[in-house]
């Protein structure tokens, strides 16, 4: 008896500890001999171990079907980023036109505001030099030189006075154009 539940145990386990069977049909053969009623066992243990491995054929089946359709929508995706990179690459290529003209417009109005900084770093310095030459005290001028000079110097201030504008209107400019700059950014 102790043979025949450890032949059984291991056909339908496989249960470690009993020695390997030599042939799987023998075995059943000499078990069903034993216990005809068995054979029931064996035949739902067929049915079970078939239902088994179409479940296994299913799950496998279906695991291909999966993993062909992901692989799919990987080329899809990849084809779609490719085409929006292109496309968002053209589009921004649309703008480059607008860029470079207000590029441009900066950099003419960056090289007008630094001449006229050098313009009025003149100015100031005329104006600085006619001044301490008319508080000199070794000035032997006469009134009429004085209100000369004194006329020449604000003629320079008035000078100074309108690059000091048009330097304020250019700042505004600038500030403008790096915001239009910055705003059609892409």
């Amino acid at each position: 008896m102790a043979r025949f539940l450890c032949i059984a145990l291991w056909v339908l386990f496989g249960v470690a500890g009993c020695s390997p069977p030599a042939n799987r049909a023998q075995l059943t053969k000499e078990v069903l001999a034993a216990d005809p009623d068995f054979g029931a066992v064996l035949d739902k243990h067929r049915e079970l171990m078939s239902r088994i491995e179409t479940y296994r054929r299913e799950l496998e089946l279906k695991r291909t079907t999966i993993q062909r359709e992901i692989d799919q929508r990987q080329k899809e995706l990849a084809s779609a980023a490719a085409s929006v990179r292109e496309k968002t690459e053209k589009t921004k290529g649309q703008m480059e036109p607008e860029r470079q003209r207000l590029g441009l417009a900066l950099s003419m109005a960056g090289e007008e505001l630094r001449k006229k900084r050098d313009q009025r770093t003149s100015l100031g310095r005329q104006i600085a030099q006619l001044r301490k030459a008319a508080k000199s005290p070794n000035a032997t001028w006469t009134p009429e030189e004085r209100a000369k000079q004194q006329a020449g110097i604000d003629g320079l201030l008035q000078q100074a006075a309108k690059l000091d504008q048009e330097m304020v209107a250019l700042k505004s400019t600038i500030r403008l154009l790096k915001v239009k700059l910055l705003l059609i950014k892409l």
